[in-house]
């Protein structure tokens, strides 16, 4: 299958290419900081984009741990090995410092035309070097910023990586930050081939993780993608899920404890994940907040709050956020044993028992977002926050509210009933009305919402979005 998606994405590193073709900024250079999670496509978008563009490059990639003379020496192999014009001038050389590297590949810069420099998984070179982003700095703003080289650094390490833009940071305004997020639901649906319905499942089930994508042929339907991957202990779905947590969290047994416990078990208020999480081993409750709030940073996991306009930080509820796991931990990682026994039949089985109830809860924060997308073009479009309700004792659970502020007043509230075959009801509207009267800053003229794939024949929801609705709000 051929490189699909991440349209805007290129578009973005070619307007940034151009700026250096075009020579007419104060700085000849043009850098880029690109971060994202862990084989969400980062080195492949690039990889793709450098391979279309046809100019001249040096990649080098940091590794984890590696000494420091390791690294240094690295770098001027990478350059000599490259097709930049002067790349003959680090042959045989070994820098000793990173300020020395940076320079030999300033030295090895075509001067006629412009090249890309990446430098991958950054954090790992940075981090081998104490004062490394300064000596990074230092290098650009003296020569590579002078020079017509478009600079990619791309790094995992999220955290780390908006840090080096961060104001009391050297890097601090020489970088223009970059995310990349996994596939969009409307990305998924154009790989697998698959209508809306299912195309959000296909997006549930991978998580958008492009290696994982891949490898589902289009047409397949879920069940039959998930009887090929449970057949072999090394498809890309079994060993995604894994990769990530391996390379993040290898020496972190409480991060493993409390990331099964919420996407393993589906817990998600507090009292509840140190209960759960307490049955792998022991765990105290100051140790789990500063565990969720690492993982939190990270990405990994997120903290839903009640959306109204009262603040309810002590209700917050917890959710796996990366996507990459959201699945695999709930379905893939407790069949492991039994894919590795040979038995795919019975991880199937789990799934074709578990997957109608989870979906319903881990569609949520999809359509929330796919809403977030919508409401620019809806009578609601000063929305700014899109969320749910709930009070602490979770009656009424209300799924959709619409906030211009958070807290703020509430511009709609609504229900996601996530069935393929039925409309939502004129007695589920009613339900939804009564819930809506418990909800701070709503009131009786609070529009009334819906999702569901079946639409509704109710005349009195203010909107009803369908699956194609919500595939449409995703760029393409």
């Amino acid at each position: 299958m051929g490189f699909v998606g991440r349209t805007r994405e290129k578009d973005d590193l070619r307007s940034f290419l151009d700026l250096v073709r075009a020579g007419q900024r104060a700085d000849a250079g043009f850098a880029v900081a690109l971060r994202g999670r862990r084989r969400i496509g980062k080195s492949r978008l690039v990889d793709e984009f450098i391979r279309a563009e046809d100019v001249p490059y040096v990649w080098f990639q940091g590794a984890k741990g590696a000494p420091v003379e390791s690294e240094l020496s690295g770098l001027a192999e990478a350059i000599a090995a490259s097709t930049l014009a002067n790349a003959q001038v680090a042959q045989g050389v070994t820098p000793g410092s990173l300020t020395a590297a940076l320079t030999l590949l300033s030295a090895a810069l075509p001067t006629d035309k412009p090249a890309v420099v990446v430098l991958d998984e950054l954090p790992w070179l940075l981090e081998a070097i104490p004062g490394g982003a300064g000596e990074l700095q230092r290098v650009w703003d003296r020569t590579l910023s002078r020079q017509p080289v478009l600079l990619v650094l791309i790094g995992s390490d999220l955290a780390m990586m908006e840090q080096l833009t961060e104001p009391d940071q050297p890097f601090h305004g020489r970088a223009r930050p970059m995310v990349l997020t996994a596939l969009s639901p409307l990305d998924v649906a154009e790989m697998t081939q698959l209508r809306s319905f299912e195309a959000f499942d296909a997006y549930l089930i991978t998580g958008g993780q492009p290696q994982v994508v891949e490898t589902w042929a289009p047409g397949m339907s879920p069940e039959e993608f998930l009887r090929a991957s449970f057949a072999s202990p090394h498809s890309a779905l079994v060993v995604s899920g894994a990769r990530v947590l391996d390379s993040e969290f290898r020496d972190a047994a409480i991060a493993r404890q409390v990331l099964t416990t919420i996407g393993g078990r589906g817990e998600r208020a507090r009292v509840n994940i140190l209960t759960g999480a307490q049955e792998f081993g022991p765990l105290s409750g100051p140790t789990l907040d500063e565990k969720l709030e690492e993982l939190r940073t990270k990405r990994v996991v997120a903290a839903d709050e009640p959306l109204s306009s009262r603040p309810a930080r002590n209700d917050r509820r917890w959710r796996i956020d990366d996507p990459a796991l959201r699945f695999w931990l709930a379905f893939v990682e407790p069949a492991l044993d039994e894919i590795d026994r040979d038995r795919p039949e019975l991880a199937l089985k789990r799934f074709e028992s578990g997957y109608s109830s989870w979906r319903g809860r881990a569609i949520e924060p999809v359509v929330r977002e796919s809403i977030w997308r919508l409401v620019p073009n809806t009578p609601w479009a000063d929305v700014r926050y899109v969320g749910g309700w709930w009070p602490r004792n979770n009656n009424p659970e209300v799924d959709l509210v619409g906030t211009a502020t958070h807290p703020g007043d509430v511009h709609f509230v609504g229900t996601i009933k996530w069935r393929p075959a039925t409309g939502v009801t004129s007695d589920e509207r009613g339900e939804l009305a009564v819930a809506a009267t418990k909800i701070p800053g709503a009131n009786l003229s609070t529009a009334l919402v819906a999702v569901c794939p079946a639409g509704s024949d109710d005349s009195g929801f203010g909107a009803v979005w369908t699956a194609e609705d919500l595939l449409a709000a995703w760029p393409g």
